[in-house]
């Protein structure tokens, strides 16, 4: 499949290199990827998220702080709690296109010797 000249590297996607980066940064990590699938469900309270991932509530509220910060979530208050959602639709069609493409080439990103599992392991020892 060739991709379409008017998808090349123009000024404008060139400007925009950084802020995609810093997006998918956001996303790069397992704990808040994880975070955004049960919030495309709809809210949670972090004791929700606590109890679905197994993860101390420390590092949800960690983790929902820097999605919050990137403008990817939002929450409202009732009472004492805490209600998260999604702040963006956006984010479910690029998650759908990323299931796409881990489809289309194979996953092969999963034995990719630079970003696979692996590679995970490996930089944690």
């Amino acid at each position: 499949m060739a991709i379409e000249p008017v998808r090349c590297m123009t000024a404008e996607i060139e400007a925009g290199v950084a802020p995609a980066a810093a997006l998918f940064h956001s996303l790069s990590d397992e704990t808040r990827l994880r975070i955004v699938q049960h919030l495309a469900c709809g809210e949670a309270r972090v004791t929700d998220l606590v109890d679905r991932l197994g993860l101390a509530q420390s590092t949800v509220s960690k983790h929902l702080a820097c999605l919050r910060d990137c403008g990817l979530v939002d929450y409202r208050t009732e009472g004492r709690q805490s209600f998260y959602s999604l702040t963006r639709p956006e984010l479910l069609d690029l998650l759908e296109s990323a299931e796409a493409l881990l489809e289309a080439t194979g996953h092969a990103v999963t034995v990719c010797p630079v970003y696979g599992p692996e590679a995970e392991q490996e930089a944690t020892r």
